[in-house]
């Protein structure tokens, strides 16, 4: 038994069915952790599916309760052949979003995979039920190409918190550091760069998320009588935000603009092409920072989005001054921004611009993280997922978006290495979600080869 037959293991899951049954089952558990605070179908999903499919592969399994009220449970899982071989730690999350029933294209349930050609639909085939449900295929292929070893450690953690923000999941591997303790994250979440390129990322952008008010007056006042003599709520938020970014999507304000983009960083960017990944969506050369080009503008730099502003009523316009507007701005920062820095800026900016009736206040937060795409642990993925697929690698240091790496890469202080089997149009968080059968298949061929590849790295015990 060799790689090539774990890969060749792995792979004919498909045309067995062996995986569409197995994420059939896992579709089918309404694991919605945002409609509802019942925990039951959470748990369902751990002790159902979870539980029995790591017990069979060898695995101790434990379920523990969320350290925080209404938290959804946690499974840690390990399968240790040896003290001396390297370690992985896999995480996952169960549950999914809302399921919007009636929302979906005729045929087609949240609750149920359904196949169309090469799209797999249902709830969680791409966020995240199918993408480690790959991974868990991938273990198994690799024990049995191996007589029943794997070569390296292995242990689960699975969240059921994800999709609401993984509330209590730090404090759980604050407190279980030891029990999770590996070399390194193996995981699968977010989107391939494109459907066609096996994608790597080892971080992800953080997030700022600010309020901005400016309550004026109660009630609003007639736009002929008091035009001229009231300050207009609206006009004056819209100024503030303009005063911090620019009509061109330029951040203005020092403290919310990251350092210079890393030489490794900048390398790793050079040859990814976002054209395919764009799709029926044109990418606006002109926006963002100048002199960036896009993939360095999404995976390398930092954004401030508007994503909500209102001042009276944009659908029943009235001739009158309203007495409030409020807007809501959405930093996504790369690491070595100041974050400490920027609530304090922000309210200096604005007392500074004569804005000092608009208030502003940090409603969310989350730490942006960052792994050296020329560190040994990514070098190793890439050359792995290189070898298998044949394929250049598209390799991005941190995800464009956000995930809870920080968990992994600092409360538990490991590198991080994401390998994500989704693609950009799955319609992930929105009905007619699916998964693709031939990325699938790549996938699952992908992470054989790589947990083979661990089980022949010679690293020190953790």
């Amino acid at each position: 038994m060799n790689r090539d037959t774990a890969i060749t293991h792995a792979g004919a899951k498909i045309a067995s069915g062996a995986f569409f049954s197995d994420l059939q089952r896992r579709v089918a558990i309404p694991s919605d952790s945002q409609g509802s605070t019942d925990t039951v179908q959470l748990h369902a999903y751990l002790d159902r599916e979870m539980r029995p499919c790591l017990e069979a592969l060898g695995f101790t399994v434990a379920t523990h309760e969320n350290p925080l009220p209404g938290g959804g449970p946690f499974l840690v899982a390990q399968r240790i052949e040896s003290a001396g071989l390297p370690t992985a730690l896999v995480y996952g999350h169960g549950d999914v979003v809302r399921g919007m029933e009636g929302k979906w294209r005729d045929g087609l349930s949240p609750w149920e995979l359904v196949r169309e050609g090469n799209r797999w639909y249902g709830r969680g085939t791409a966020d995240n039920k199918g993408q480690h449900s790959i991974i868990l295929a991938a273990i198994e292929s690799v024990i049995k190409a191996r007589g029943g070893k794997l070569g390296c450690n292995i242990k689960f953690l699975i969240e059921t918190g994800e999709e609401r923000g993984s509330p209590g999941l730090d404090e759980f591997c604050a407190a279980h550091a030891g029990a999770l303790s590996a070399d390194l994250l193996i995981a699968s979440d977010g989107p391939r760069l494109s459907a066609s390129q096996p994608t790597v990322f080892f971080g992800s952008r953080g997030i700022v998320t600010l309020q901005l008010d400016a309550n004026l007056r109660d009630g609003a006042h007639h736009s002929g009588n008091w035009g001229g003599l009231l300050r207009n709520p609206g006009t004056t938020l819209a100024a503030a935000i303009a005063s911090m970014v620019d009509g061109h999507g330029r951040i203005l304000l020092p403290e919310m603009r990251p350092p210079p983009i890393p030489a490794s960083v900048k390398q790793s960017l050079a040859g990814i092409d976002l054209t395919e990944t764009a799709e029926d969506v044109q990418i606006d050369t002109g926006w963002g920072e100048p002199g960036l080009s896009p993939q360095e503008r999404v995976f390398g730099w930092n954004t401030l989005e508007v994503l909500a502003m209102q001042s009276g009523d944009a659908s029943k316009p009235v001739g009158a001054i309203p007495g409030k507007a409020v807007a809501h701005l959405q930093l996504r920062y790369v690491v070595g921004t100041d974050v400490a820095a920027i609530a304090p800026a922000v309210r200096r900016h604005l007392d500074a611009h004569g804005f000092t009736m608009v208030s502003a206040e940090v409603t969310h937060r989350s730490t942006a993280t960052r792994l050296d795409p020329q560190d040994k642990w990514p070098l190793w993925a890439v050359a792995s997922i290189g070898k298998t697929t044949g394929k250049q690698v598209a390799v991005l240091p941190n995800l464009g978006g956000t995930l809870p790496n920080a968990v992994f890469a600092h409360t538990l202080g490991m590198p991080t290495i994401w390998v994500p089997h989704s693609y950009p149009a799955c319609s992930q968080h929105a009905p007619d979600e699916h998964l693709l059968e031939d990325v699938s298949g790549e996938g699952l061929r992908m992470m054989a080869g790589l947990f083979w590849d661990l089980g022949e790295q010679q690293v020190a015990a953790h």
